[in-house]
C-alpha cells in the first residue's frame, strides 16, 4: 500500500535568479485528494558571483557548464543543509529539486538544468528527486512547463494559474485535462532594465509606472512570432538574446520608458492568453509589481487573484515537492497535453546517499 503522508523539502532557482527557494511542506493524499501545508520557506539570495555566473552560463561551453554543474550541486546541498539546520528539520521522505536551466532548447533535443547530482544526495545525507525535464524533451516535449500537475492537484478551485517569474506561464484547467504554455518573458527582461538604474527589480514598478508607452516599441515587441503559435510552447534565456536583447540597440529608449513598454506588452500578451478566465491565481514575483498587476486589471478587471504572500513566493518549489511525491509513487507528474510529450509520464531521477545502506 502507498504512503499517504510525506514530508519533503522543494527546491527551485527560477530565471529571474532571485535565489534558492526552499520549502519544508506536508503533503497527504485523503479521500482522494491532495493537501498541503507549507511548514518554513524562505528564499537565499544568490551571492553577485552566483549571480554572474548563473546569468551568464547560457553562453558557455558545454565542458564549462560541466564544471558549473559540480560546483553548483555543492553550493545547493549547503544551501539546503543550512536550511533544514535552522529549521530543524530530519525525517524526511526526499528533497525535491528542480535545479537551475542553464540550456534550454527542446526543439533540439536539448534541457540541462545543473544541480541534478547525485553529489547533491550525498551532501544533504536522504534521498533526492531531481531533473524532472529531461525524460519529457526525450519523448518529444517541451521540459515544461511542469508546474501544471499542481495547479491541477492542489489549486483547482481556479480557473487558470499565473506565474510571473523570470517567465509568465499560465495553466488553464478543463474538465477533462490542463493546458499550459509560457507566455512571454517576465522578470528576465524587465530586471535587465532595473539594473541599468542600479537595482536588481523595479520595487513596486515604480519606475515603469513613471515611464512613457512607446507605441513602436510595444508594436514590435507584440509582433514578434511566438506569441502567434499554438501550445505547446516554451521559453528559455537563449530565446530572449535572439529575439528582445536586439530591440535594446534598435529602440534606443530610456530604462523607464523601457520598463512601462513592457510591463503594458506583458499584460497584453497575458490578456490574449487568459481572456475567457473568470479566477486566475498569480503567483511568483511579477505579483509584488504593482504597475504591472494595474496593467493586468485594466485589460482584465477582476480576473486576477493574489493569494497570501507565501504562497505568491514559493508555489513552484512547492509543487516540485509534489512532483518529486508523485515520482516516488510512481504517478504520473509530467502531462503530455501541457508540455507535447508522447506520453504522460513519471519524471525524475531518484538518488540515494552513497553511503546508505539497507538494514
Amino acid at each position: 500500500m502507498k504512503k499517504t503522508h510525506y514530508r519533503v523539502v522543494g527546491v527551485m532557482s527560477g530565471t529571474s535568479l532571485d535565489g534558492v527557494d526552499l520549502v519544508h511542506c506536508s503533503l497527504s493524499y485523503l479521500k482522494g485528494q491532495w493537501v498541503y501545508a507549507i511548514l518554513h520557506a524562505e528564499t537565499i539570495p544568490y551571492e553577485n558571483q552566483w549571480f554572474e555566473r548563473l546569468s551568464s552560463a547560457h553562453e558557455s561551453t558545454l565542458a564549462q557548464i560541466d564544471d558549473l554543474d559540480m560546483a553548483y550541486t555543492r553550493l545547493l546541498g549547503t544551501r539546503v543543509n543550512d536550511f533544514m539546520s535552522r529549521h530543524e528539520i530530519s525525517n524526511l521522505d526526499a528533497v525535491c529539486s528542480h535545479g537551475h536551466t542553464v540550456l534550454h532548447q527542446p526543439e533540439n533535443k536539448m534541457t540541462r538544468q545543473i544541480g541534478n547530482r547525485q553529489e547533491l544526495a550525498d551532501v544533504v545525507g536522504c534521498r533526492v528527486v531531481c531533473d524532472f525535464r529531461v525524460q519529457d524533451v526525450a519523448l518529444g516535449g517541451q521540459g515544461a512547463p511542469l508546474v501544471p500537475i499542481g495547479d491541477r492537484l492542489l489549486f483547482a478551485s481556479y480557473t487558470a494559474c499565473l506565474n510571473i517569474g523570470g517567465f509568465a506561464n499560465a495553466s488553464i484547467r478543463h474538465p477533462t485535462n490542463s493546458v499550459a504554455f509560457d507566455i512571454a518573458p517576465a522578470n528576465i527582461v524587465l530586471n535587465h532594465w532595473a539594473s541599468q538604474l542600479g537595482a536588481a527589480y523595479d520595487q513596486d514598478g515604480h519606475w515603469a509606472s513613471q515611464g512613457v508607452l512607446k507605441q513602436d516599441l510595444w508594436t514590435a515587441l507584440n509582433a514578434l512570432p511566438f506569441y502567434d503559435h499554438s501550445g505547446p510552447k516554451s521559453l528559455g534565456r537563449e530565446w530572449v538574446g535572439q529575439n528582445i536583447t536586439p530591440l535594446y540597440t534598435r529602440f534606443g529608449y530610456a530604462p523607464k520608458d523601457w520598463l512601462a513598454t513592457f510591463s503594458d506588452h506583458l499584460a497584453y500578451q497575458i490578456h490574449r492568453s487568459l481572456r475567457d478566465q473568470k479566477s486566475i491565481l498569480v503567483t511568483g514575483g511579477g505579483a509584488f509589481n504593482h504597475h504591472l498587476m494595474s496593467c493586468l486589471e485594466r485589460y482584465q478587471p477582476g480576473a486576477y487573484i493574489l493569494p497570501e504572500r507565501t504562497t505568491i513566493e514559493f508555489k513552484e518549489a512547492l509543487v516540485f515537492g509534489l512532483l518529486g511525491v508523485l515520482r516516488l509513487r510512481g504517478e504520473n507528474n509530467c502531462l503530455a497535453a501541457v508540455t507535447g510529450a508522447s506520453q504522460d509520464h513519471s519524471s525524475g531521477c531518484v538518488f540515494m546517499p552513497s553511503n546508505f545502506t539497507v538494514i
